[in-house]
Formats: C-alpha cells, sequence, structure tokens
C-alpha cells in the first residue's frame, strides 16, 4: 500500500487462496455439463484480489460467492491473491476489477508522484480496530510505555509518525523506543523473542490470544485521535471502470453488500463457508472472529459500506500534518458511495 504498504504486502502475502468460481465449468460432456458451460460463458468474468491471506475481513466475498449472489447478478467472480505486486497496483493495472485496499493506502497512491487511480467504493468495517498490542507481561498499558521498549514493524513511516503522534499526548518521547523491522513474523513468536510490542489488527490476532489463553493490552489508535479512525480495509476499483462500465460495479457491489449483510445476520454459517472455502484456516478462529465482526461490519453506518466525507478528510489532513503526503488529497476523488445499494 503506496511505498510502504506495497512493501507489506509483499511480506505479508502467503501463497495459495482458493476459489472455485468455475469449478463447475469442467464438466464431463454430457447435456448438463454443456449448458453450465453455456451460462458460464454468459457471464462478466470478474478479478477480485485481495490484501492479505483470506480471513474475515473477506467473509462477504466468499458468502456472495457460495450463495449464488454473483451468479444472481450475472457474474463469473474469481477471487485471487495479490502476489507481490500488490492488490492496489493490480487494480490500477486493471490486471484485477476490484481488490481490498485500506484508507491510508489509498490516500499515498493517490497523491504521489507517480498516482494510482484507484478508487474507494466501499468500506468493510466502519472503524478502524487496530493498534499497538504487547503481552501483559510486558507492562505496556499506555504509549507512555513504549519508551525503553522494542518496537516490531514492517518498516513504514506511518508507524512511526503514528506512535509519535499518540506518544506526545503524554509527553513521551519516540525516540527512545527501539524500532526493528520484522516482516510477517508472527505476534506471539516474535514478542516472545525478539520485540515487546507490534501493531495488529484486534478481529484477527487479538481474537487468536483470546483463543490462546494470552493476555495481551490493546491501545487503539483512534482512541488518540478521531483523524486516526479510518476505514481499513475498504474495497477498490479503478477509474477506467468506473467511467468505462459502472453498471459492472454496481452489479458487483449489491452481490458483495448481500454477502456481507449475510454474515452480519448469519455469522456461524457465514464462517463455515469461509472454512469451506479456505480450508486452510483456524475453524475456531474463524468462527470467533466472525462472531466479534458482527457489529463491526457496518456498526453505526446506514448501511453496510458507507463512507463518510470527514472520515477521508480528517486522515488526509492528519497525514499531511505530519509530512506523510508528497501533496493535498482530493478527497471527493478517493471514495464513493454510489455503487452500493440503497439503504
Amino acid at each position: 500500500m503506496k511505498v510502504w504498504t506495497f512493501a507489506l504486502l509483499s511480506a505479508l502475502v502467503v501463497a495459495g487462496c482458493g476459489n472455485n468460481a468455475g469449478e463447475n465449468n469442467g464438466t464431463s460432456g454430457n447435456q448438463a455439463g454443456s449448458e453450465n458451460q453455456g451460462d458460464a460463458a454468459a457471464k462478466q468474468k470478474v478479478t477480485v484480489v485481495l490484501d492479505w491471506t483470506p480471513n474475515t475481513n473477506h467473509t462477504g466475498l466468499y458468502v456472495a460467492e457460495e450463495q449464488g449472489y454473483y451468479d444472481e447478478a450475472g457474474l463469473d467472480v474469481e477471487i485471487i491473491q495479490p502476489g507481490d505486486a500488490g492488490a492496489a497496483s493490480m487494480v490500477a493495472a486493471g490486471r484485477a476489477d476490484f481488490g481490498i485496499s485500506y484508507q491510508e493506502e489509498i490516500t499515498m497512491a493517490r497523491t504521489s508522484k507517480d498516482p494510482l487511480p484507484i478508487v474507494s467504493i466501499a468500506a468493510v468495517i466502519q472503524h478502524n480496530t487496530s493498534g499497538f498490542a504487547a503481552p501483559a507481561e510486558k507492562g505496556i498499558v499506555s504509549p507512555k510505555d513504549f519508551e525503553g521498549k522494542t518496537y516490531g514493524g514492517w518498516g513504514s513511516p506511518v508507524e512511526e509518525q503514528v506512535m509519535d503522534s499518540i506518544m506526545q499526548m503524554e509527553q513521551a518521547d519516540v525516540s527512545k523506543v527501539k524500532i526493528v523491522d520484522i516482516g510477517n513474523s508472527d505476534f506471539f513468536t516474535a514478542t516472545k523473542r525478539d520485540i515487546d510490542f507490534a501493531w495488529i489488527f484486534y478481529a484477527w490476532t487479538g481474537i487468536e490470544a483470546q483463543l490462546r489463553g494470552e493476555d495481551i493490552h490493546m491501545i487503539y489508535v483512534k482512541d488518540y485521535s478521531e483523524k486516526l479512525d479510518y476505514y481499513t480495509p475498504t474495497i477498490i476499483t479503478n477509474e477506467a471502470l468506473i467511467d468505462e462500465n459502472p453498471e459492472l460495479i454496481k452489479a458487483f457491489m449489491e452481490a458483495t453488500s448481500k454477502g456481507y449483510q449475510f454474515a452480519i445476520e448469519q455469522p456461524e454459517q457465514a464462517a463455515d463457508i469461509l472454512i469451506a472455502a479456505v480450508p486452510d484456516l483456524d475453524p475456531e478462529l474463524v468462527k470467533a472472529s466472525q462472531e466479534w465482526l458482527v457489529d463491526q461490519y457496518q456498526a453505526d453506518a446506514p448501511r453496510w459500506g458507507e463512507q463518510k466525507q470527514e472520515v477521508w478528510q480528517g486522515y488526509a489532513d492528519w497525514m499531511m500534518e505530519h509530512g506523510l503526503l508528497e501533496q493535498e488529497l482530493d478527497v471527493d476523488a478517493a471514495y464513493t458511495n454510489e455503487f452500493l445499494p440503497e439503504a
């Protein structure tokens, strides 16, 4: 995502995601098989690239596929992983129609010297559930406690700036934090061996800590500034597709919205769908994470996917204030709600 987020994706991506869209096209040659092939040929081929390995942020996509919502919309959807290129680059280049991204990635990508024409078309969850986490025995209960500790990150300038901004609120000094790059190292292994704390998403790593019986303390960044309560993750497309085929985007988003609504209303069944699609996932973790996300997907928004101008403006302002943008973001061009179904 942007320069540093692309690096993060490259580090985090693990090969092997699966999507069964189109398996029924490999027929035995009988009449039913021919009809299936004809139906598939009539559908619009669509590719969705994930940001990372499949997890509960992506459940709505897998539900929409399994429940036939994409079929009903006339779409043949393939869900893939990004590889080294990263989802944003693939979507920007038209190598994927849609992707999973983050507000911070989109903000930096659109304001770089060589801007990427990506646009956010839905917020997967409404509030930023990420933050700094540490095992309880480390004694890190506030940003002041970061002093004298070792932080494990992925080499992004945003990490240090966020850390600095919340530490300043407690008259703490970020220069007293040792910052090391741990890439895609496991949080639990790294905090036992090399580091004291790291940046995690509670819906996955935090829930995993609960299941493992490991007590962690979580410091949510959004609790220290409204400007840090940004959308992460989001669904993106590119400007060319918006200009050339808005009806395709509308059809995709209507089906995808149904998938996430299903996950909100039937989290246990939605978890089973994700587990069936991606058998390598830990079923217990998927089910617990899915249940936790029920109240996060839509939260206080009038509909799933809704994005607010003030959220986009607030985070862009924060990034400008901290010298992380090369130019100001055109907020209105960075996101849109126009493809979401009516509430």
